[in-house]
């Protein structure tokens, strides 16, 4: 397993990949440490003072203006972990969790939380053997930071809770003990530190980024494919038309499009004599809308890079000026904007493809493909309840992507008073994305079967390629067959990008 060294404030989108994909462990760079135990001496000498300071030597939320006895300030952070185990639902998927606590290594490696350097060793400790919290992924509200979730996150640390080691399920104490680390009890702020901030609701939101813009560049190949299963014009493709509008994605998806549909017989065959004039929007404004997706999530990208690299929780040290100052860094409302738009990127990547999908199994718009692409139509039905299937999809993705940023509530006793909702906000997106990848592997079902009837002419060698792939995994449709292995088969190639890596193509970055 490898291990990242992370610089807070200058952490990048690949090293966030890198961990969410290949669950990389990650480690803060040795050059924080100091501000970190600037910091946490802070806390102490409050912790021993007379002078209230929120979540040091008060009680928390409606309950700030109560005093805690300095002896009384270990069991105050044990109880604020324990009494916000109160997650349900399913438990975060490994990856995700693993994210979550390297992005909590990351505010705390801006010098503002007040915990002691040991607690981020435990947590480095933690990512590095496998020690992997069980944390229900509902019961946030994404503001007063992600509770819930991450007092499960936290329960571990102290030995509570249950975590996963070497796929077992274990209590904290003894998930840590076979892993040969030691729980830590916390001391003044460390427990308000490890639940106050966005680290969950940001977790997610990456996740879903990283997993979307991969879907965006499989639908510019699968896409290229439908375009030749059509017979469609490359003219739309056209550079200048582009540059005229001055867009980055839709550039840069014209670009790709032309680079994968190069030196296909199919195109060449129809330049001259063809009656249409344009091709459906489905298929001539691919650029306009699978670009302007990518521009969206790359705006997503920006506020979630910013969000992972920032101290989140509250009160935060100011240590140059000596001040613990209470705030409100821990309201995920960047993160629920960020959510947002990916779901709505999402939903329209998904929409788009519904219809190349649907242009192709219909016999008057699809320029003489047979019926639902069966050879022998009527006895066999082809891929006529796959269309289907994406309709319903699409239509589940659409009432998904409503915001969930707007839907706030008063929380604890109204002191919480508006909220983000950036938590299943964020948490949807799993959902969405799985809907998407269904889509596109049905148009690629189609489309590969759109070109095989288009023989002796042949589609690009690129796509070539991936139809190629495609057969590694799922036969050609002659006849009628039990048919959810296929769709399962062909959204698995999307998912993994299994199909990009095939095509060897080059494709535009996120970053």
């Amino acid at each position: 397993m490898s291990i990242l060294t992370l610089v807070p404030g200058q952490t990048t989108l690949p090293q966030l990949e890198n961990i969410y994909w290949n669950e990389a462990s990650a480690r803060l760079d040795a050059s924080c440490r100091p501000a970190v135990e600037m910091a946490a001496d802070r806390i102490a000498a409050a912790a021993a003072g007379n002078v209230p300071v929120y979540g040091v030597n008060t009680g928390f939320g409606k309950l700030a203006s109560l005093k805690i006895e300095a002896e009384d300030t270990a069991t105050l952070q044990r109880n604020l972990i324990l009494s916000h185990c109160c997650g349900v639902g399913e438990a975060m998927p490994r990856r995700l969790v693993r994210l979550m606590m390297s992005l909590k290594l990351l505010s705390f490696g801006r010098g503002a939380s007040g915990v002691r350097w040991e607690l981020v060793e435990l947590m480095q400790d933690m990512l590095e053997k496998g020690v992997t919290p069980v944390v229900p992924a509902q019961g946030s509200v994404g503001a007063s930071g992600d509770l819930a979730p991450l007092s499960h996150m936290t329960a571990v640390v102290i030995g509570e809770g249950e975590a996963e080691y070497k796929g077992e399920i274990l209590t904290g104490s003894e998930a840590l003990s076979k892993a040969g680390l030691s729980p830590i009890e916390l001391g003044p702020k460390e427990g308000l530190a490890f639940i106050n901030g966005t680290q969950f609701s940001t977790a997610y939101a990456l996740a879903g980024l990283f997993e979307v813009w991969r879907s965006s560049q499989n639908a510019l190949v699968i896409s290229a494919l439908s375009t030749d299963a059509i017979m469609g014009s490359t003219a739309p493709l056209q550079p200048e038309i582009h540059t005229l509008r001055g867009h980055r994605g839709q550039i840069e998806a014209a670009n790709a499009m032309r680079a994968i549909l190069a030196q296909s017989e199919i195109r060449e065959s129809h330049r001259e004599g063809d009656t249409r004039v344009q091709d459906p929007y489905c298929i001539r404004c691919q650029p306009q809308v699978t670009g302007a997706a990518m521009d969206v999530l790359r705006q997503a990208a920006a506020t979630l890079l910013t969000e992972a690299n920032a101290a989140t929780d509250n009160p935060l040290v100011l240590t140059e000026t000596g001040m613990i100052v209470s705030g409100g860094n821990f309201h995920a409302e960047p993160v629920g904007f960020a959510a947002d738009m990916i779901a709505l990127a999402l939903s329209e990547i998904g929409a788009i493809s519904q219809r190349r999908i649907a242009l192709m199994v219909d016999p008057t718009l699809s320029f003489d493909l047979p019926p639902f692409l069966t050879p022998n139509p009527g006895l066999n039905s082809g891929l006529m309840i796959a269309e289907v299937t994406t309709a319903a999809l699409m239509s589940e993705n659409k009432h998904l992507a409503n915001p969930c940023v707007t839907d706030s509530t008063p929380t604890s006793a109204n002191q919480e008073d508006h909220v983000s909702m950036a938590a299943h906000g964020a948490r949807r997106l799993t959902r969405m994305v799985e809907n998407l990848n269904n889509i596109l592997g049905v148009e690629l079902l189609c489309s590969a079967r759109g070109v095989e009837f288009r023989a002796p002419l042949k589609t690009s060698p690129l796509l070539q390629k991936s139809i190629a792939r495609l057969r590694e995994d799922v036969s050609s449709l002659q006849e009628d067959r039990y048919m959810a292995p296929d769709l399962k088969a062909a959204k698995e190639l999307v998912a993994s990008g299994a199909l990009l890596e095939a095509l060897s193509a080059s494709l535009p970055e996120l970053a």
